[in-house]
C-alpha cells in the first residue's frame, strides 16, 4: 500500500471540503519514520503497527472526538465569527452549512 499525501482539489461547495482540507493538511508529513522507529524500539513489525494505528483510531471514535474537540470547537467558532463579522444573511448561511458539515462528521464518528 502506498501512503501518498492527499493533494487533490475540490469545489468550495463540496460537502466534504473541511474533511478533505484536514486530510491534505495531515498527509503532508511522512508517518513512516515514526512508525519505523517505533518498530525498531518495540520489535513490532511496521505493517502490524500501521494496522494497529488505523484500527485504534477507527475503533476509538469517542476518544478521537474528545481529542479533537478543542480543534473542532475552534473551527466552529471561526465559522460563526466570520459570519457575524460579515453581517450578511449569505455569510450566516455559509457558516450554517460549514457547521452542519462539522456536526455531520462528528455524528458519523459517534455511530462508529
Amino acid at each position: 500500500m502506498q501512503l501518498t499525501p492527499y493533494t487533490d482539489s475540490w469545489e468550495e461547495d463540496d460537502p466534504h471540503a473541511n474533511f478533505k482540507e484536514d486530510v491534505a493538511h495531515y498527509t503532508v508529513a511522512d508517518p513512516l519514520p515514526t512508525i519505523e522507529g517505533l518498530s525498531q524500539a518495540t520489535g513490532v513489525p511496521v505493517p502490524a503497527l500501521i494496522r494497529y494505528v488505523l484500527v485504534k483510531y477507527a475503533a476509538s471514535n469517542a476518544d478521537a472526538l474528545l481529542a479533537m474537540g478543542p480543534l473542532v470547537i475552534n473551527q466552529m467558532e471561526e465559522h460563526i465569527a466570520t459570519a457575524e463579522a460579515d453581517g450578511t444573511d449569505q455569510a450566516r448561511l455559509k457558516a450554517y452549512d460549514a457547521l452542519r458539515e462539522v456536526v455531520s462528521w462528528l455524528v458519523v464518528g459517534m455511530k462508529g
